[in-house]
């Protein structure tokens, strides 16, 4: 039996989307517990420090997806593996693999699979990662589900005005898959119908807030070609502090999350806790978080895409949360699930 939480280490650049989610959870979970102890290391060589130096057995408790530990799927098997030699190691597994990986799919599958067996006990953020583990890692331990939590120190926007520009929002990194092309075809389609309705479209645009992820540079290049031909403006911030990544979420503009394959999504959550209530591309994992905050999202299947943006539009304010809009479980309700979790160890 844990008597305490374990120790929370927190892995990975600042910047990284698992990263910070593991330091909001941790810092969450010491908000509750003032005995909990937080490191938080940049990459594996201080990890491996830090792990040299605690007790042996000592239980320890990590936020992971392959990308932070190395170049491949085989170098967070390894560093999982050496790091469970050390300590009693529990995961919170994110990105859990799925077809849609592509040619990393086996790879990955399998890099999961030793880092499921070498750790003691294993977490997931949906009900839905948890069907993809039975589906794609079988023979595998069960892995416990903690949903995503949203933050509650984060200002809500309290209304959004009517614009005449057309402007579609997608948060989060720019990558192939992530929806930014079909938001392009959309968009443009929406303005036209519009237009022949004689309404008064002005700009048309989408507009990625963040950067392309690394080796992706030139995907946006491609994407602002193809949308200069279609009438549409794609626009790409950069990457933004937090400061101005907020003001972003709630300038005017559709809130879109149009990532089919996610296995958790914390750019949903980026958007409800602005108070804005994105149209998702229905699948499993946005059925799974309609159902856990209702009406904080707007589902829609790719086919509907355009009359959506449409209607939104039209309609500024759907795309607002009302005010009355339910955002639990917050990440005080995730610390306590997992210091429950950690005791019936």
């Amino acid at each position: 039996m844990i008597s305490a939480p374990p120790l929370l280490l927190v892995l990975g650049p600042e910047g990284h989307g698992v990263t910070r989610y593991g330091r909001d959870v941790a810092d969450a979970v010491l908000a509750r517990d003032a005995g909990a102890r937080v490191v938080q290391v940049a990459d594996v060589a201080a990890g491996d420090r830090v792990l040299a130096e605690v007790d042996a057995g000592a239980p320890v408790h990590l936020h992971a997806t392959d990308r932070l530990f190395g170049t491949t799927p085989e170098d967070a098997a390894e560093v999982v593996e050496r790091w469970a030699r050390l300590s009693r190691l529990s995961l919170t597994l994110h990105d859990v693999p799925q077809p849609s990986d592509g040619t990393m799919f086996e790879r990955r599958r399998t890099a999961y699979a030793r880092m499921i067996a070498a750790a003691e006990r294993v977490a997931v953020n949906s009900r839905h990662e948890q069907l993809l583990m039975a589906e794609f890692l079988p023979g595998t331990a069960p892995a416990h589900a903690v949903a995503l939590g949203t933050r509650t120190d984060v200002a809500r926007v309290s209304s959004v005005g009517a614009d005449r520009d057309l402007r579609v929002l997608i948060a989060g990194f720019v990558y192939p898959g992530k929806g930014h092309r079909a938001a392009v075809v959309a968009a443009a389609r929406a303005a036209e119908t519009l237009r022949s309705r004689g309404e008064d479209v002005g700009e048309v645009a989408v507009r990625a807030i963040g950067a392309p992820s690394r080796g992706h540079e030139d995907d946006v290049l491609r994407l602002r070609d193809e949308a200069a031909r279609l009438g549409v403006a794609f626009e790409v911030t950069g990457f933004l502090d937090d400061a101005a990544f907020g003001r972003e979420l709630v300038a005017p503009g559709i809130p879109l999350a149009a990532h089919e394959h996610v296995s958790a999504s914390r750019s949903m959550l980026d958007w409800v806790e602005a108070g804005r209530r994105p149209l998702v591309v229905d699948s499993r994992y946005a059925a799974e978080m309609d159902e856990l905050r209702p009406g904080t999202i707007a589902r829609y299947t790719a086919d509907e895409l355009a009359p959506r943006l449409a209607d939104a539009w039209l309609d500024p304010a759907s795309t607002r949360l009302a005010a009355e809009a339910s955002l639990a479980p917050t990440l005080d309700d995730v610390a306590t699930s997992y210091l429950a979790w950690w005791a019936s160890a």
